[in-house]
């Protein structure tokens, strides 16, 4: 009776162990690691894909406001836009594509440096109600081919007139369809289009999470 009830000591003694090395391994894993990081938390999406292109906009003065406001040049968002976004990549891979990127999370402390810049919210979400950018669920983005060439889009990145819009007719037909195929594979993937950008692309399921000031480390 002891020998049995020693045995069993041992028994549950080894399940913990072999529990707590498993999921040591889960969280020393980074293949593995979206299982016990929480959907809301900020990853780098560098960390969990290699097949994006970047251009990040604002960390250059090539952009509408002519200053570069982030101090370097990276693309953090909330995990489940990560993984809706390797998603969608993975779908422009198969068709010869792949996502180039412009902007993504944006701290609360840029948008209001941006909102300084330009006080006109036709161009600049009010830092008071925030953006979707600084809720970590926005990206603006484009496409290149197999030679990392921009689709042509009939504008430019941040162009602020009617030409930009969804709704703009008087386009190429080339044209229209790059559009079209960049806004179905997205919003195929769980994101919504801005009609006046066409660049401009929001998670769902992000639109209600709060406004963050999360900031990064540049190396």
């Amino acid at each position: 009776m002891i020998a049995t009830f020693k045995n069993i000591i041992s028994l549950l003694f080894l399940a913990v162990f072999l529990s707590c090395q498993s999921q040591n391994a889960v969280v020393n894993s980074k293949n593995q690691v979206a299982t016990v990081v929480d959907d809301t938390t900020f990853v780098n999406l560098k960390d969990y894909s290699t097949d994006f292109i970047y251009d990040m906009k604002y960390a250059t003065e090539d952009n509408f406001l002519k200053a570069k406001v982030y101090d370097c040049a990276e693309c953090y968002l909330r995990l489940k836009t990560v993984k809706a976004l390797i998603v969608a990549n993975e779908a422009f891979v198969k068709k010869g594509f792949r996502i180039k990127l412009f902007d993504c999370y944006r701290p609360l402390d840029i948008q209001k440096k941006m909102w300084t810049i330009v006080s006109n919210p036709k161009y600049v979400a009010d830092p008071a109600r925030g953006s979707i950018h600084n809720r970590g669920g926005a990206v603006d983005i484009t496409l290149v081919d197999k030679k990392g060439k921009e689709l042509d889009m009939g504008t430019a990145f941040d162009f602020f007139g009617i030409e930009a819009s969804h709704g703009y007719e008087k386009l190429s037909q080339k044209i229209k369809n790059n559009r079209i195929l960049l806004k179905t594979v997205m919003t195929q993937n769980g994101f919504n289009s801005l009609d006046s950008e066409w660049w401009h692309y929001n998670l769902q399921s992000a639109l209600k999470d709060k406004v963050a000031n999360e900031k990064w480390d540049c190396e």
